[in-house]
C-alpha cells in the first residue's frame, strides 16, 4: 500500500469518528452491491408518504389529508398512482365500534384524489394491509364482527371470551370503477370445532386441515382473533396469501372461486372452495404437531418473492417472512418454499402430518437487537439482485443485506411520534415506528418520464456530505487520475472522462469545503485559501485521493 493509500485510510477513520448520523442513512458502503431503486416510506402518526433515494433524500412526496394518519401500508401502481390506507386521527376505538374511520384511497402522482373507499359499520372494519391487483381491483382485509352469542352457537367455548365480540377476518375484493365489492372470503365460513357433536361445524380438527379451529386461542380472548396483518396476491396461481400472527401461521386461499363457492369446500381451481389450500408455521393449531414443530412466532409480511420485482419463474412459490418473536430479543427473517402440485392445484400434505416444507431453506438474524428486533410490525423484501431489504418496525431501522450476509445500507426513520426531527437526535424504540419499507427498482414503469431529482432530506438539519463520505470506504485505484499540487495554491487534476463531473474537497473534520466541476483533460482547482493540512478530493463517488496543502 502506498503513502497516499495510508493517508486515505487515516482520513477515512478520522471522518468516521466525527459527525456520525443518528437518523437517516447510517451506513452505505457499496453502490455496486446496492439494489438500485427508490424506497417507499410512510412513518406512523402522520399522513405523508415519501419516495427516498439511497441517500435518504426525498424525490417525491404525497401529502396526506388533514385529520387522518397513515394506517399501515401504501403501494405505487404501475401508472404512478398511490394506493394507501388511512385512519381517522381521532383516538382509540374498539374494533367493533362504529367510530375511528378506516379507509383505502388512491391518489395520482400529483396527489389528486382519484377514489376513496371507507368501510366501517356494524359488521366490517378495514385494517392493516391491502393488495392492488393488475386488474384494477384491490384486496382488502376487514374484521368480520359477530356477537359472543353468535360465536357460541358455532361451537366457540364460552370461557374463551374477554371482550363482548368475536371478530375473525374476511378478505374482500373492491372494484373502484364499479365502486362495489365483487368478491369475498370469510374465515367464519370455514370454522370447525370438536367439542360438541350436537353443535354446528363439528368435526375432527386433525382430519380437516383446511378448516379453522374456532377454539384455538392465542390472543387473550380478544375480539381480534386472527389479526391478519399482510395480504399478497399471486397472479400466476390466482391465489391469495394472508399472514395470521395470532395463529403463528401463513395461509393460502383460492381466488378462482366465486363468492358463493368461497363459502364452501368445493369449487375453484383446487376444487376446495374457500378452505385453506396451505397453512404453515404452527401445526398445533390443526392438531398435527406440538410446540417443537412451531416455526413462526407472531410473524409479519408474508410475501411471494417473485412479485413484480422478480420475474424468475423458479421463485414462483418462494415466500419471505419477518419472524418477529423467534427468540427473545431477536427477530429472524426466513425463506420457505411450499411444495405445489400444478396439475391438481394443491399443496402437498404428508399423511397425518404437516404441510411441506419441513423448515426454512434460509434464515438470518442480527446479533444486535438494537438493529433488527421488533415484537410487532416489520417487513422483508427480496430485491432484484437477490439482496433482502429488511425493516425492523418498532425501532424504525432498515438494512439491505447481500446474499453474502453483508449489510451494505442502513437507514433509521427520522421521526419522533409523527414529527420530523433533526439530524443528530437520538431515538428510543417506538418513537419512529415504521410498519414497512418497500423498494421500487429504478426502471419500474411508474417512474418513466417522472421527475425524481432530490428535493430535500427527510431528516431536518441534514449532514449533506455524509452519504458521499460513506462511499470512501473503498481504496479506489488511482491509475487514471493524476493529482498534483502546483505551487501550494492550485490542485491540478488530470482526468480521462467523457463528460463533466463534480469534485468535492473535504477537510479532516469531514466537512465539505469546496465543490468544482471537472472535465476531461487538465483541470485546476484554486486551493490558495485553504489552511495548511491534509485534505481529501472525492470525484463523483468514484475516485478518492488525498493531498497535502503546506
Amino acid at each position: 500500500m502506498n503513502k497516499n493509500s495510508y493517508l486515505l485510510l487515516l482520513l477515512f477513520f478520522c471522518l468516521q469518528g466525527n459527525g456520525q448520523n443518528t437518523v437517516g442513512v447510517l451506513e452505505y458502503t457499496s453502490e455496486e452491491k446496492y439494489s438500485p431503486g427508490y424506497n417507499l416510506i410512510y412513518p406512523h402518526l402522520q399522513s405523508d408518504v415519501f419516495l427516498l433515494n439511497s441517500c435518504g433524500q426525498i424525490v417525491h412526496q404525497w401529502e396526506g389529508p388533514e385529520g387522518y394518519r397513515n394506517h399501515n401500508t401504501a403501494y405505487v401502481l404501475e401508472n404512478g398512482d398511490l394506493v394507501r390506507t388511512l385512519r381517522r386521527d381521532d383516538g382509540f376505538a374498539f374494533i367493533w365500534e362504529v367510530s375511528g374511520e378506516t379507509l383505502v384511497e388512491c391518489r395520482s402522482w400529483d396527489n389528486e384524489l382519484k377514489w376513496s373507499f371507507p368501510l366501517l359499520n356494524e359488521s366490517s372494519r378495514l385494517h392493516h394491509d391491502v393488495e392492488p391487483t393488475p386488474y384494477g381491483t384491490v384486496f382488502l382485509i376487514s374484521w368480520d364482527h359477530y356477537s359472543v352469542e353468535e360465536a357460541i352457537t358455532q361451537g366457540r367455548d364460552s370461557d374463551l371470551f374477554t371482550q363482548p365480540a368475536f371478530s375473525p377476518d374476511k378478505i374482500i375484493e373492491y372494484d373502484p370503477v364499479l365502486d362495489s365489492i365483487i368478491w369475498e372470503w370469510r374465515a367464519w365460513d370455514h370454522l370447525i370445532q370438536d367439542r360438541d357433536p350436537a353443535m354446528p361445524n363439528y368435526g375432527i380438527v386433525k382430519d380437516n386441515p383446511g378448516r379453522i379451529n374456532i377454539n384455538w386461542e392465542n390472543n387473550a380472548g380478544l375480539a381480534d382473533w386472527m389479526h391478519v396483518n399482510s395480504i399478497d396476491y399471486n397472479t400466476e396461481l390466482d391465489q391469495i396469501m394472508i399472514n395470521v400472527p395470532t395463529f403463528n401461521e401463513i395461509w393460502i386461499i383460492d381466488h378462482s372461486t366465486t363468492t358463493e363457492e368461497a363459502k364452501t369446500s368445493e369449487g375453484g381451481n383446487s376444487g376446495m372452495g374457500g378452505d385453506l389450500l396451505w397453512r404453515w408455521g404452527n401445526p398445533q393449531v390443526y392438531d398435527r404437531g406440538d410446540e417443537t414443530d412451531q416455526k413462526l412466532f407472531f410473524q409479519h409480511d408474508a410475501l411471494w418473492a417473485q412479485d413484480f420485482l422478480n420475474s424468475d419463474a423458479e421463485d414462483l412459490g418462494s415466500i419471505s417472512i419477518f419472524n418477529n418473536q423467534k427468540e427473545f430479543g431477536h427477530s429472524h427473517i426466513g425463506m420457505i418454499r411450499p411444495v405445489f402440485d400444478s396439475v391438481d392445484y394443491r399443496y402437498e400434505l404428508r399423511t397425518d402430518s404437516t404441510y411441506f416444507p419441513n423448515d426454512f431453506y434460509y434464515e438470518w438474524s442480527h446479533p444486535d437487537p438494537n438493529v433488527i428486533y421488533s415484537p410487532g410490525q416489520s417487513s422483508v423484501q427480496v430485491l432484484p439482485n437477490g439482496n433482502k431489504l429488511i425493516c425492523s418496525g418498532r425501532n424504525g431501522t432498515a438494512v439491505e443485506l447481500t446474499e453474502e450476509e453483508e449489510i451494505i445500507w442502513k437507514y433509521k426513520t427520522p421521526y419522533f411520534n409523527g414529527i420530523r426531527i433533526e439530524q443528530g437526535r437520538e431515538l428510543n424504540p417506538g418513537n419512529n415506528t415504521t410498519f414497512r419499507l418497500r423498494r421500487y427498482p429504478e426502471d419500474y414503469v411508474a417512474f418513466e418520464d417522472k421527475e425524481l431529482e432530490p428535493i430535500e432530506y427527510l431528516e431536518l438539519d441534514p449532514d449533506e456530505t455524509f452519504c458521499d463520505r460513506l462511499l470512501f470506504t473503498v481504496d479506489h485505484p488511482l491509475s487514471d487520475v493524476k493529482t498534483i499540487v502546483v505551487e501550494n495554491r492550485l490542485l491540478q487534476v488530470n482526468l480521462d472522462i467523457g463528460a463533466s463531473i463534480n469534485a468535492h474537497i473535504y477537510n479532516l473534520m469531514g466537512q465539505r469545503i469546496k465543490k468544482s466541476a471537472l472535465t476531461s483533460g487538465d483541470n485546476q482547482i484554486d486551493i490558495s485559501n485553504l489552511p495548511a493540512g491534509y485534505y481529501l478530493l472525492q470525484i463523483e463517488n468514484s475516485h478518492s485521493h488525498t493531498f497535502i496543502k503546506y
